[in-house]
């Protein structure tokens, strides 16, 4: 079955909804939804990075931003209930392949130990590291030349 899937690079338009996902995850849940603020979005658009978003039947359903200072995935988030369809894997990719092409060698995450998205990780072949902390492990992932 097709999953009417689209990514496309994320404008300040997707803002609100790319919000609205980050606050829907049942994982990684922000405690003080107040630390990422709407700048913050709108910088990583160009200015620190770049963003991009999933859309299912025109429907954005996941988005992800790579920071460029320090080749790192920014953000990854799928609403939960289109989980499992494609749309993670598409944008983690896309996050990826970007700071490849700027040269760099190594792309680094970082994610709550024991959870979907630890396991999520792992499978897409990304290498899990050392704990940053009592909760978040960091991720790397080298570019094969």
């Amino acid at each position: 079955m097709e999953n009417n899937l689209h990514c496309r690079r994320a404008s300040i338009d997707d803002i609100p909804l790319m919000s609205e996902i980050r606050l829907a995850v049942k994982e990684n849940v922000l405690s003080n939804p107040a630390r990422v603020t709407r700048e913050m979005y709108v910088d990583y658009l160009e200015l620190l990075g770049r963003g991009w978003v999933c859309e299912r039947d025109e429907v954005v359903i996941g988005f992800s931003y790579a920071a460029k200072e320090d080749s790192s995935i920014w953000a990854l988030f799928v609403r939960p209930e289109c989980e499992g369809l494609g749309a993670g894997k598409a944008l983690l990719a896309l996050a990826a392949e970007w700071l490849f092409s700027l040269g760099n060698t190594t792309v680094t995450l970082g994610t709550s130990a024991n959870t979907r998205a630890d396991r999520f990780y792992q499978q897409m072949g990304w290498i899990r590291g050392e704990m940053k902390d009592a909760v978040e492990v960091y991720y790397s992932l080298h570019r094969i030349i």
